[in-house]
């Protein structure tokens, strides 16, 4: 039988692939960063087939050319118009050559769209029956879509939801993470920063008298934030080595429940439902 999310060990920092493989001027920066990672103990690699319409999963594919396969935890994600058993096992086959691979570790809706889901589930049982994808989850589900999600005929078998989880978008710990948490769902926390270059999230001076007790950057401090509790995985992207080094030392900042309760002051948990956040 698989392990389950927690059993996977698959807590803490993976690497998503958000806008790589795009720019052929940064390819040789952004193979080695990939690299970089996974030469330091990031195993989980991130993407999808609509990151620049599959460029992304060729420059992973890349990336990972030569390493155990065995050793890396690979995710990918289909649209919801591609969410009938057919057109899951044409994106499949289209994301498999890609990434070089022949099976997936993950394979998730990538959000909701106007397919059944007990059709999507369908399909996906099929292709984790003949062994072409390990797991299978969604990405940017709410409360109410998992709940329907579980009501179809083995929907409780998702293995992750993957949300956007930041400093400034903690509406889901309000009721999503526990919700996964009670049901063994493992929670993926895309975005850490937000998007773009990560200044969407103001620095405050809370940020800046955290980050200097650990001698860190307060991008580093909203990285080990989300990372606090040792239950998501968050994957941000890097698009250089200097970048990913500094996501890989984020992990070793421990806040103390003081300086969490001062980042609070600035980004306050949720006291009430929120509508789901996407980016």
């Amino acid at each position: 039988m698989e392990k389950s999310f927690q059993e996977s060990n698959l807590s803490g920092l993976g690497m998503g692939t958000w806008g790589i493989g795009e720019d052929a001027s940064k390819k040789k920066d952004e193979l080695a960063t990939l690299r970089y990672g996974l030469d330091h103990g990031i195993k989980v690699i991130d993407t999808a087939e609509m990151y620049g319409e599959g460029k992304s999963e060729k420059l992973v594919g890349e990336a990972i050319r030569g390493y155990d396969r065995s050793k890396i935890f690979l995710i990918s994600k289909f649209y919801p118009y591609h969410a009938s058993p057919e057109l899951e096992r044409q994106s499949l086959e289209k994301s498999l050559k890609r990434l070089g691979t022949d099976y997936l570790d993950l394979y998730l809706l990538h959000w909701r769209g106007d397919k059944r889901l007990s059709e999507t589930v369908r399909g996906l049982k099929e292709l984790q029956k003949e062994g072409l994808i390990r797991h299978w989850g969604v990405s940017n589900f709410d409360v109410a879509d998992l709940e329907e999600l579980f009501s179809v005929p083995g929907g409780k078998n998702c293995f992750a939801n993957e949300d956007l989880y930041n400093l400034s978008e903690r509406g889901v710990e309000y009721d999503v993470l526990p919700w996964q948490e009670k049901r063994g769902v493992g929670f993926i926390g895309y975005s850490p920063f937000n998007s773009g270059k990560g200044d969407s999230i103001r620095i405050t001076n809370n940020l800046k008298i955290v980050a200097r007790a650990h001698h860190v950057t307060p991008h580093q401090v909203m990285l080990a934030w989300t990372l606090r509790n040792g239950n998501i995985l968050s994957i941000p992207k890097a698009g250089n080595v200097k970048h990913m080094k500094e996501n890989i030392a984020a992990m070793d900042i421990k806040l103390t429940p003081d300086e969490i309760k001062l980042i609070d002051n600035d980004f306050p948990q949720p006291t009430e439902k929120k509508p789901l956040a996407m980016i």
